[in-house]
This record gives C-alpha cells, structure tokens and sequence, in this order.
C-alpha cells in the first residue's frame, strides 16, 4: 500500500516553524507521512534535527521534504555567485536530510521559485546551467541516501519543467537515481493534455506525486480531478513512492503570499476535520 502524507504548511501562515507539533497531528488524522520545508531544516542545529526525528520515529511517521529555491540559491542563474550559493545551500540541505536518514527532497530544486523567464534569455541556458548543477547534487545526494525530485510546475510559476515530457527528458540525462520526477496534480490540471499520460510518460522516473484538487483544497473536496483514473495509471507504472497533497485555503502571511491565496476557499475551516476526511478519501480512491 502507498504511503499517504501532507504538508505541514496546510495548517500555517508563515514557512519557519516548529515541525514537531504536526508530526503527533498527521498520524492522529490518518497519514504516513509528513512533508517539511527543506530549507528550515538545513538551517537548523543538529539536535533540534535529532528532536524532529526521534518524535517522528516515535509515532511511526516518515517524513519528506520540500523547496522552492529563493532568487539568490538559483542553481540555474546565469550568475556565477548565484549559482554556486545555491550549489552550496542544497548540499548543506542534503546533508541536513542524510543525518536525519535520507529521504526525498522535492521542489524547485533545479531552479528558482517563483520565476519567469528574463526577456533576451532562452529557457535553453537555463535548462543547460540547470542540468549542470543537478549532475553536481545529485551525486552529492547519491552519497547521502537523498534522492532529488524535480517537480514539474506550471507556466505562472516557473518556465524550465511545465511538462512530463520536459521532465522526462531532463532527469535522463542526469542519469542519477537520486534525480527523479516529481508530478503534482495541480499543476498537470493547467499543463497536461492528460494528467495520467503525464504518468505513464513519467513512469521509472517518477519518484513522488503531490496530490490535491485543481483549486487547491485537500483531496476529496473537488470533482474535476479524475482520481480513480490516476489511480489506474499509477498502478500500470507500478507506483511505488508516497503520495503527498498540498492543500493551501487560508489567505494571509507569507505563505499565503507565496501560493497566491487571495480568499478564504472554506468558510470557516476545520483543518483537522478537513485533512481526516482527505486521508479516507486517498486511501480509498488512490493508496
């Protein structure tokens, strides 16, 4: 059976927070898993890293990670300096997540986050400068047990993968096991011809899929996403990894910023209430 998990941010406003509290949270509600920013975690002193993984040890919970590299960490910049602050700040993350057992460190982990393309640049000399950063970390990863997902975004967002078949042909020729695909369905919603085309294309190189609704909402609270159908397609490429949803519907603070949250999607939301009832709905349609 598939690992379920959510991220943390569901719950807050702001990135930078104490992870230990949701780890108890998640496994009450039903999870496997529990994604964190990657970026707080390489900042953090080793025994708090130790704290988060004995707690997360302690109620049976795995967790993942995610990052959207800020303007001044993008290893496909074609500034020198930028480059190699980013070079640098994603080994120290990889290694912050190998101390702590190694896992999945998914995102924009080839680029910056959000970004649009520069006029007079071409997407060709960021993806070229991309790859080569990537065959830089992934073998740093391979050392340290982290395997690098590159996730597949839409155009408003960033510009360098906004498909599978991008993706496809990006992470092939890094030719590392720890540089695979990450797929989200929100949004294969706005770039995909076919979301599970989008799968089958991905296929041994899918390492992860994040999960949620077209608008956001957790799992379950839609009718536009074909889930039993995506569930078909995961199991003919023989899925193995976690399926991990981002839900986001509360407005405010710099998250909110972040993912362009300008309303509340519920009235009156019962976050607890809303990720239980998400979790039943995955296990039963996806897991």
């Amino acid at each position: 059976m598939r690992k379920i998990g959510i991220y943390y941010a569901f719950w807050c406003h702001e990135w930078d927070v104490d992870f230990v509290p949701f780890i108890s949270k998640v496994k009450r509600l039903g999870y496997d898993q529990l994604e964190i920013n990657g970026g707080t975690v390489a900042k953090m002193e080793r025994a708090e890293r130790k704290k988060l993984v004995d707690c997360a040890a302690g109620e049976g919970i795995c967790m993942s990670y995610g990052i959207g590299l800020p303007a001044e960490y993008d290893v496909s910049s074609p500034d020198d300096t930028i480059r190699k602050r980013g070079i640098d700040f994603m080994t120290e993350m990889i290694a912050a997540v190998g101390s702590m057992g190694g896992g999945t460190i998914g995102g924009t982990v080839y680029g910056s986050w959000p970004k649009k393309l520069p006029k007079n640049e071409t997407r060709e000399s960021y993806l070229n400068r991309s790859r080569e950063s990537m065959r830089v970390l992934s073998k740093v990863a391979e050392d340290e047990h982290v395997v690098l997902l590159c996730e597949v975004l839409n155009r408003f967002e960033q510009f360098i993968l906004n498909t599978c078949d991008q993706a496809v042909d990006f992470v092939s020729s890094i030719g590392s096991p720890a540089c695979r695909i990450l797929l989200d369905t929100f949004h294969m919603n706005i770039e995909e011809d076919s979301m599970t085309g989008a799968i089958r294309k991905a296929g041994m190189y899918l390492g992860g899929l994040h999960i949620g609704e077209c608008n956001r909402k957790p799992v379950g609270y839609g009718e536009r996403i074909p889930w039993d159908a995506i569930k078909k397609a995961l199991d003919e490429v023989s899925f193995r990894g976690a399926l991990v949803q981002e839900p986001f519907v509360m407005p405010g603070g710099q998250i909110g910023q972040d993912i362009s949250v300008w309303r509340d999607l519920v009235r009156n939301p019962d976050l607890d209430d809303m990720a239980a009832r998400s979790a039943r709905f995955i296990r039963e349609h996806l897991a």
